[in-house]
């Protein structure tokens, strides 16, 4: 084990904080890092909740104001899992203070926001992530070694679903998510990021896109407590100021087209992240309920045998699989996370560029940008590209 420490700073410490934690305390124990992550301060505004988080989690100390953990000495990288409306003047601050930045999708809001955040890590010569997480999958990354050698042939068609149903009954309570001030938008930017991201990882960039969003459940109790995707009701009730589901068209600027669909109101479907990409020799389909298996068809097989073969990623020729267990012993949703706290902190350790930076994270908001765009207008709309 290296004796160079990497101290992390964990701004957030709910849902996304849980997911953050777990991550930085198994990463060192599964893979060889060239720097060891030290979990040094974790803050939240609840003195109280986050004292005992960071008891429970392993954080040597916590704050209740993520200015004092970016002005910590002892601080190297600002991990972000907070919403989406702070994640802007937190990552600016945290880069001119010479911190590593690791942020939660989607990026920001805007692509205005965006281009702040990116100019501030630029000029600060410092490392930055955006935690797509769902890329780091075995299954899917395999995918992408599958297109990239031309397994696939030349990709035509690619349909990216996400879908969830925790949102179906109208007594459900309000919580931050469905604040458009605090979340910046439904399903859309909620799950919609993750289905751009994986499309722009396996299939390339987006250039046009034409779309819509419906807000069916437009009030509902008002919020009492609430955690990661549960809550209980107050007293009265709230209005709704964010989309239930969006569904787009698009464009890919190498000629292939797509159609994505996102929704938190999908009964029976927890968290149905799924893509099926078709090319002129092969498909491949995956889907995060499964997320260990990749289904792949090639034309290439002789014509009795041809049919979709299901691929389990757990062997060790398979990336990231190899530091965890046996093969057929599955990973699970926490795995991603460690996979990026690896590949950030290999990046941080090696002077080398982080993947998904945060390029990748604004060029993501500019597609659901020209999607919002696009439903104001009722015609197609071209995606801003980010330098």
């Amino acid at each position: 084990m290296s004796q160079r420490v990497m101290n992390v700073g964990l701004i957030g410490y709910k849902f996304m904080g849980k997911a953050h934690s777990q991550a930085w305390s198994t990463v060192g124990k599964f893979f060889d890092l060239d720097l060891d992550p030290v979990m040094k301060v974790v803050c939240g505004r609840d003195a109280e909740a986050v004292s005992q988080f960071a008891s429970r989690w392993g954080w040597e100390s916590h704050e209740t104001d993520w200015r004092k953990v970016i002005g910590r000495g002892d601080v190297d990288v600002v991990d972000i899992s907070t919403p989406g409306n702070t994640h802007c003047e937190i990552a600016v601050a945290a880069a001119q203070a010479g911190k590593h930045v690791y942020c939660e999708k989607p990026l920001t809001f805007t692509v205005d926001e965006g281009k702040q955040m990116l100019a501030a890590v630029r000029q600060a010569s410092v490392k930055h992530m955006v935690n797509f997480n769902y890329r780091l999958c075995p299954a899917v990354s395999l995918a992408k070694q599958i297109i990239e050698s031309g397994g696939i042939g030349e990709v035509r068609h690619a349909r990216f679903t996400y879908l969830q149903d925790w949102l179906v009954d109208p007594a459900f309570p309000m919580n931050w998510r469905l604040r458009k001030e605090v979340a910046g938008s439904g399903a859309h930017g909620d799950l919609g990021a993750h289905s751009i991201d994986l499309a722009r990882f396996l299939v390339g960039e987006i250039g046009e896109v034409v779309g819509m969003k419906k807000t069916f459940i437009t009030e509902r109790p008002a919020e009492g407590v609430s955690s990661g995707l549960s809550a209980t009701a107050g007293e009265g009730t709230e209005k709704v100021t964010v989309d239930d589901c969006s569904l787009f068209l698009a464009k890919f600027t190498d000629g292939a087209v797509g159609t994505f669909e996102a929704t938190r109101l999908a009964p029976g479907r927890k968290n149905f992240n799924r893509f099926e990409i078709n090319g002129s020799k092969g498909s491949l389909a995956w889907c995060f309920e499964e997320l260990n298996s990749l289904e792949y068809f090639s034309t290439s097989d002789p014509a009795a045998q041809q049919g979709f073969r299901k691929i389990i990623a757990t062997e060790g020729v398979h990336p990231f699989a190899g530091n965890w267990w046996p093969p057929g012993h599955m990973l699970g949703y926490d795995h991603g996370f460690a996979h990026a706290a690896y590949n950030l902190t290999q990046s941080i350790a090696n002077n080398r560029p982080c993947v998904p930076d945060f390029h990748d994270g604004v060029q993501c908001v500019a597609v659901l940008e020209a999607v919002d765009r696009s439903e104001e207008a009722r015609q197609w709309t071209s995606v801003e590209v980010v330098d």
